[in-house]
């Protein structure tokens, strides 16, 4: 019994030298999560500029799916896939289509912007894609989805989130991404 009684404080140093760190908590109570986990930086948001034509997405098909006659299109200047900007005959941005191909970390962040997992629905079309879809303040809908280094993110002004999704699939469709 004597060895056992010895032998137990042994074992819990041991233990003790060889558990993990716990990163420290944060204010809130949370642990806060190590430094080599920092959030990725983001490209800025794209911007519309020249008006043309949307190389993965037509006109009509877009007009179809998001329900609006489509009055213009314009392009961002990202390479190698500008996001495409998509008026309304009013004049008003009535659809918007971002698609990123870079560091899968980056996808993941920009998706997660645009429909963040704490508020938004659970997304997984197409098949292999994982992100989020929600409304949006002004009304309408974005549906996110990002799958390796590639996220695709679709905005429409109509409060249905199957529109955005249905562009969503054709721009991945399209790019064979």
């Amino acid at each position: 019994m004597r060895r056992f009684v010895l032998l137990a404080p042994a074992l819990a140093v041991f233990a003790g030298c060889s558990a993990p760190a716990q990163p420290a908590p944060s204010p809130s109570g949370q642990p806060s999560a190590p430094a080599s986990a920092a959030a990725p930086a983001l490209p800025p948001d794209p911007e519309p500029g020249e008006t043309g034509t949307c190389p993965y997405l037509k006109t009509d098909f877009v007009a179809d799916a998001n329900g609006q006659k489509v009055s213009k299109v314009r392009l961002s200047a990202d390479a190698p896939h500008p996001a495409c900007f998509y008026y309304g005959l009013d004049g008003k941005l009535q659809l918007t289509a971002r698609v990123y191909v870079g560091e899968p970390a980056v996808a993941t962040a920009l998706v997660n912007k645009a429909a963040p997992v704490d508020t938004s629905n659970p997304a997984d079309e197409p098949s292999g894609w994982k992100g989020g879809y929600q409304p949006t303040g002004d009304g309408g809908a974005v549906y996110a989805v990002a799958k390796g280094n590639s996220a695709v993110i679709v905005t429409t002004n109509q409060k249905q989130s199957v529109k955005a999704r249905t562009v969503t699939t054709k721009a991945i469709a399209t790019l064979k991404l």
